[in-house]
């Protein structure tokens, strides 16, 4: 069986979604490696490298068409370019592909659905279930990682001031204070990162359970003294929360961003608008100079005055809406993505072969098109579809 490789289309992607050293675990899945010319070029893996692990080098994404699995970083919904050829237009996906990658199922329903029509099988890395098994696989948590940390690396560098506190012949400079809205990876990496740095750091969730992972990396944790019932889904992921209790939070958040040098923005809701926590009337109160740094801005941002890929300058704050973080650190955001995706690979591919185990949580809830239909239930409703009957004989 073959696997390729694609080189990916949107502009400002510099990640590839298997790195050489990867490719001899692939080999030894019984899976014959192909790779699109330059696709691992940007992120600083030349075809030479690939060639060299084992891999054919192919002109263009058609060399791939013979690939029974095609992988990308970005495909369907999460490609902006061409949702229906995400490959670029000399790949014509077709039956016998089994595509994985990122694909936005539950932000962009409808290219499922379009992707769906081709008769290809897809699935979607987004929807790797948190479990302890899956761990390896997550690739949302990988990305992540990069994105909160390359998200402090860019405040630190607009920021007029430095981070830490020193004593100097010239005088006293007081330590940055940086605010870090959202608890999960990539908030928990900006907390860290702010702190290796030297900054003073506050972190705020939702979740009453994110206290603990807060204060142990040092920060000081934001309770606004608001109840907040339910906040988290079985997932793990904070749950969106009535006007009256959002109202509120903001209110109550106002205070602290605007004694704040740098707020990093990260809280967000899978599929959904990203909440607004803050608004402008909090940026008005900060010190000019201040910077935030919104990593909501792809779902609209956590501030209200965001736009995404955008450089906002209100009231002396400059506020940054970067949608791309992890590609702008591509070897090793690749490194990780390729290492989840071969995770998952390793268990849905034996001797060469894709196992259809439906009994497998993992499968199960990444497959979200076969036989030219959405299959998976959630994406079913966001479309408004009917459920599936069970004599469909979607799967193998």
């Amino acid at each position: 069986m073959k696997i390729g490789i694609l080189r990916e289309q949107r502009p400002g992607e510099r990640r590839v979604a298997i790195v050489p050293a990867h490719v001899p675990q692939l080999a030894k899945l019984g899976l014959e490696v192909l790779i699109q010319a330059g696709a691992g070029i940007a992120a600083g893996f030349p075809d030479r490298e690939y060639s060299t692990r084992g891999a054919i080098v192919v002109p263009d994404a058609g060399g791939l068409q013979a690939a029974e699995i095609i992988v990308g970083i970005r495909l369907a919904g999460a490609n902006r370019v061409d949702n229906s050829q995400p490959g670029g237009s000399s790949l014509v996906w077709q039956g016998h592909h089994v595509a994985i990658g990122m694909v936005d199922p539950l932000g962009e329903p409808a290219a499922i659905d379009e992707f769906a029509r081709s008769g290809a099988t897809l699935m979607a890395l987004e929807l790797v279930p948190r479990i302890t098994r899956a761990q390896n696989m997550d690739v949302l948590s990988s990305q992540a990682t990069v994105a909160g940390y390359r998200a402090v690396l860019l405040a630190a560098f607009e920021l007029p001031r430095l981070f830490p506190m020193l004593v100097t012949a010239a005088g006293t400079i007081k330590a940055t204070q940086v605010l870090v809205l959202g608890a999960g990876v990539a908030g928990l990496q900006a907390m860290a990162t702010a702190r290796r740095l030297g900054a003073v750091v506050s972190g705020y969730d939702i979740r009453p359970a994110c206290r603990e992972q807060v204060e142990s990396i040092g920060a000081k944790f934001v309770d606004l003294q608001l109840t907040a019932e339910r906040a988290e889904d079985q997932g793990g992921y904070a749950r969106a929360m009535d006007d009256a209790f959002a109202q509120q939070q903001r209110e109550r958040l106002g205070e602290y961003v605007g004694r704040s040098d740098v707020v990093i923005c990260t809280a967000a809701l899978p599929g959904k608008r990203s909440p607004v926590l803050v608004t402008g009337g909090a940026v008005a109160h900060m010190a000019p100079g201040s910077v935030i740094v919104d990593l909501g801005a792809e779902r609209g941002g956590n501030c209200e005055l965001t736009v995404a890929d955008q450089r906002v300058s209100v009231h002396g704050v400059t506020v940054l809406g970067p949608t791309n973080l992890a590609a702008e650190a591509p070897y090793h955001a690749s490194q990780m993505f390729s290492g989840n995706l071969c995770s998952f690979l390793a268990s849905l591919v034996q001797k060469g072969e894709i196992q259809w185990n439906l009994k497998d949580e993992v499968l199960r809830e990444t497959l979200v098109a076969r036989g030219g239909q959405v299959v998976h239930t959630r994406i079913r409703e966001l479309l408004k579809l009917d459920p599936l009957s069970a004599s469909v004989p979607w799967s193998p």
